[in-house]
C-alpha cells in the first residue's frame, strides 16, 4: 500500500511539473527543461528509494503530513506560490527569451539541484522526525550532530539551494527574482518554528546557544 500510494504521488508530481516547464515555454525543443525534469524525477526516485529502505517511517511522514497551525499554512503555501512561480517565469522566459543564461551557469544551476536533493535525503536519514510540517511528537529526541551540529535547521538550507539552482538550471534570471521572498518566508517559518521547539522541545534552548546559526553557517 505505501509503495502503491508512492508510485501515484511520484506520478502526479511528474505528470504536474512536466506541465510547469513545458505549457509556459510554448515548445517540448527546451533541453535544459528536460534535463531539469529528468534531474529531479531520477533524483527524487532514488531518494524516496533509499528513504523507504532505510527510513520509511520519515518518507511516511513527508508524504502525509499537512500544516495544522494557521500561520504554518499561509507560510507554507506562499512558498509553494513561489516555487511554483519560479518555474512558470523561467519557461515563459526560455518562450520570449527575456534573459539568456550561459550553460556553464546552467550547470552551477544543475549542481545546486543535485547538491540539495542529496542535502534532504541526508537531513531525514539523521533526523527519524524531518517532515514537512512543524510539530513536536512524543518523546521526540532532540538531534544535535552531524548537519544538525552545523546549523539548526538544514533542511530550509539545502531546499534554498534548490530555489537558487532552478531557475539557473532552466536558463532563467528572471526566475530568481522569486527566491529572495521564498527565503524571507524561511526566515519567518523559522522563527515562528523555534518558537514551539524551545516551548515543547527538551534541551532545544542549550542547542540553539551551541549551534548559534539557523540556516547559513558562519551568517544567520
Amino acid at each position: 500500500m505505501k509503495l502503491l500510494k508512492m508510485l501515484l504521488s511520484g506520478f502526479l508530481l511528474m505528470a504536474g511539473l512536466w506541465l510547469l516547464l513545458f505549457v509556459p515555454a510554448g515548445t517540448l525543443d527546451h533541453w535544459k527543461a528536460w534535463l531539469f525534469f529528468a534531474v529531479i524525477i531520477t533524483s527524487s526516485w532514488i531518494s524516496s528509494l533509499y528513504l523507504m529502505r532505510t527510513s520509511p517511517a520519515v518518507l511516511e511522514r513527508r508524504m502525509l503530513a499537512t500544516e495544522t497551525r494557521p500561520v504554518q499554512k499561509f507560510l507554507a503555501g506562499t512558498n509553494y506560490f513561489f516555487w511554483l512561480a519560479l518555474v512558470v517565469v523561467s519557461a515563459l522566459d526560455h518562450r520570449f527569451g527575456w534573459s539568456p543564461v550561459p550553460t556553464h551557469m546552467s550547470m552551477v544551476g544543475f549542481s545546486l539541484i543535485l547538491f540539495s536533493i542529496v542535502g534532504i535525503t541526508l537531513v531525514c536519514a539523521q533526523n527519524a522526525h524531518a517532515a514537512t510540517t512543524i510539530r513536536v511528537e512524543p518523546n521526540q529526541a532532540l538531534i544535535s550532530t552531524g548537519i544538525y551540529g552545523r546549523v539548526r535547521h538544514p533542511m530550509y538550507t539545502f531546499v534554498t539551494c534548490l530555489y537558487f539552482g532552478t531557475p539557473l538550471a532552466l536558463g532563467s534570471y528572471w526566475g530568481l527574482a522569486f527566491t529572495i521572498p521564498a527565503i524571507l518566508i524561511f526566515a519567518l517559518r523559522i522563527r515562528d518554528e523555534e518558537k514551539l521547539l524551545e516551548e515543547e522541545l527538551l534541551g532545544y534552548r542549550d542547542y540553539m546557544r551551541k549551534v548559534p546559526h539557523r540556516l547559513v553557517p558562519g551568517v544567520w
